[in-house]
């Protein structure tokens, strides 16, 4: 499943994992890092994670960041590239709060994978930034 970007949060869980997200992302934007318009909001569960397609361009650096904005939840990113296989990235995780640090030898298509480790199902949020 591609979860397509969305406009607007509307509900008070996709507003709180928004929120924590943009947070977490605020911090990759100390080292020059520019957050992406648009943000993939989604439903999770610990056996029903989403997965997003995207273009990346060789060149670039990315930080895929992902929030659900509730404490008890142990979140995961992890990226594949066109044919599904895991790319090395550097992961970050903490509770309801995720990333994966990644940056392409090959322009292509892409996929980021938001697992729900630990949790209830849960709204997320996704947004990346790039360098």
């Amino acid at each position: 499943l591609v979860v397509m970007p969305s406009g607007r949060a509307e509900t008070d869980a996709q507003v709180a994992a928004r929120s924590d997200v943009l947070d977490l992302a605020g911090a990759f934007q100390n080292d020059g890092f520019k957050i992406r318009d648009g943000n993939f909001l989604g439903q999770i569960s610990k056996d029903h994670s989403q997965i997003v397609a995207v273009n990346l361009y060789s060149g670039n650096a990315y930080w895929f960041t992902a929030s659900t904005g509730q404490k008890p939840d142990k979140l995961k990113v992890s990226i594949f590239d066109d044919t599904g296989k895991p790319v090395t990235y550097m992961p970050y995780q903490a509770g309801p709060r995720a990333a994966a640090g990644f940056s392409p030898d090959a322009s292509g298509l892409y996929y980021v994978r938001v697992a729900l480790e630990d949790g209830q199902p849960a709204t997320f949020c996704l947004i990346y930034s790039y360098k």
